[in-house]
């Protein structure tokens, strides 16, 4: 065989299972989305047959009208909203000081607060959540959305400082000295310099904070009792799960309920990887 036709060939079956592989992992991914949205489309009897079926025989959509027509739903989902959009806000405005303080102002206790950082971030949620509690409820934030937020950020907050000092970091410190040598202050030069340099890391961080509490679940079932201030992944649990659950209008709800999650990843991932894949590199 002819050496160079050789090379072609297992050039092109390389590449041939390469994309077969990458293939097989996005169908594995987004098979559970697909049968969501499947399922939502389903009658009851239908869903709960003992041979599945991959597409249903009429689509139905009385699960999302029913949903549309519950107000309950709504308010769950406007309650998502408001807490995701009020932790992604805090957890930028948090993260922006304290990174570019880490990132500038170097102590003897830099490397201890990245350390202290890191670890928290291995500790489950739930271990912290009966310490967060009663501290909540000392100063009657129990069953808020402000207290829910707080919550959510003391979570998220360690890793959103690390990833926005790591931005900071690759900023050269030389156009700080040039606007100080202008004689702009420390605020000015943050805000009209350094800050447009680094928003592809602020999106990144809110991209993360708002994906992670538009799913959360544990911190909502903990402090929040009022039904009108439950959030969607609680309201889901305690209101359409039950011994027989109606499977139609439960994938309609998640799958109503992902929708902000892919509108955002989508139109920001670039961001988010950008970001991501930076503070990889610092840690």
């Amino acid at each position: 065989m002819n050496p160079k036709l050789k090379r072609t060939t297992l050039r092109f079956g390389g590449s041939a299972l390469k994309y077969l592989a990458i293939i097989a992992i996005f169908f594995f991914l987004l098979f559970p989305v697909y049968w969501m949205l499947v399922t939502s489309l389903k009658t009851n009897a239908e869903s709960y047959r003992a041979i599945p079926t991959f597409w249903p025989e009429a689509v139905n959509f009385d699960g999302y009208v029913s949903l549309i027509k519950d107000g309950k739903f709504l308010t769950y989902y406007k309650n998502n909203i408001i807490v995701s959009a009020m932790s992604a806000v805090f957890i930028c405005f948090v993260s922006l000081f304290a990174g570019y303080a880490l990132s500038r102002f170097h102590f003897k206790w830099n490397i201890l607060l990245f350390a202290t950082f890191s670890f928290t971030q291995m500790m489950p949620v739930i271990s912290r959540l009966i310490s967060l509690y009663t501290i909540l409820r000392k100063i009657n934030l129990t069953d808020t959305r402000i207290g829910l937020v707080l919550a959510i950020s003391a979570t998220q907050i360690p890793f959103a400082v690390s990833l926005m000092a790591s931005f900071f970091d690759g900023i050269p410190r030389e156009l700080e000295e040039s606007a100080s040598v202008d004689g702009c202050g420390r605020f000015r030069t943050l805000f009209s310099i350094i800050m447009p340099l680094v928003v592809p890391g602020l999106l990144a961080v809110g991209v993360y904070s708002f994906l992670q509490t538009w799913d959360d679940y544990l911190h909502a079932i903990t402090l929040i009792r009022s039904a009108d201030l439950w959030t969607l992944s609680q309201g889901l649990k305690l209101t359409y799960l039950g011994e027989v659950s109606d499977w139609q209008l439960i994938n309609a709800a998640s799958t109503l309920g992902a929708i902000p999650m892919v509108f955002v990843f989508f139109f920001f991932q670039k961001y988010m990887i950008k970001g991501l894949v930076s503070g990889a590199v610092k840690g």
